[in-house]
């Protein structure tokens, strides 16, 4: 359903219309994000507010809007995702760490909150995955992909796949007594 993640308003009504179709949700993946690189000393306070509320903030309302359907629902799991940015610290990602970092602690607060409800909430850090996007904006080099991959404990490339099965896992009742957890999916970057 297409909102504007950016108007907490929208996102609750888009949250309310899928309630509506589909009944009370059993699983929230929070996964839009925007890694645009940035420079300190040039962020202006319109573009740290869009990077903290496209990577943080939406993450936020949307689990706000859902935990009452799974407390009604008698249990639930919220997978936000973060980065391993916010644990590696790159120098062109100085905001956007700061949002990656909020979710984990975020994650954390939440699922000692929810937990008495039977609500999961955990955090998955990808690594580097190059994606479409990435390889076209930053990662043109595949002597740069080498490079990063040469650093990772497993050589492979860490897909969206990889990425994927991870949310799946924690959505499934395979995972009901993990909470509160960030796994890095990313070949022990």
């Amino acid at each position: 359903m297409p909102c504007d993640l950016l108007d907490i308003d929208a996102l609750r009504a888009a949250l309310a219309r899928v309630r509506a179709a589909l009944g009370d949700a059993a699983v929230l993946v929070n996964n839009a994000a925007n890694d645009q690189r940035h420079v300190l000393s040039e962020v202006t306070p319109e573009e740290f507010d869009f990077t903290i509320g496209v990577n943080f903030r939406h993450v936020f309302f949307a689990a706000q809007a859902v935990v009452p359907q799974m407390q009604a629902r008698g249990g639930g799991s919220i997978i936000n995702m973060s980065s391993i940015a916010w644990l590696r610290g790159p120098p062109a990602l100085p905001v956007y760490a700061g949002a990656k970092a909020a979710i984990v602690g975020f994650t954390n607060s939440l699922a000692r909150l929810v937990g008495p409800d039977r609500i999961r909430v955990n955090a998955i850090a990808p690594g580097m995955v190059i994606t479409e996007r990435q390889r076209r904006l930053w990662f043109q080099d595949e002597a740069k992909i080498a490079e990063g991959r040469a650093r990772q404990a497993i050589p492979d490339a860490v897909t969206p796949d990889d990425i994927a099965n991870m949310a799946l896992f924690l959505a499934s009742d395979d995972s009901q007594r993990i909470t509160r957890q960030c796994f890095q999916v990313d070949a022990g970057l």
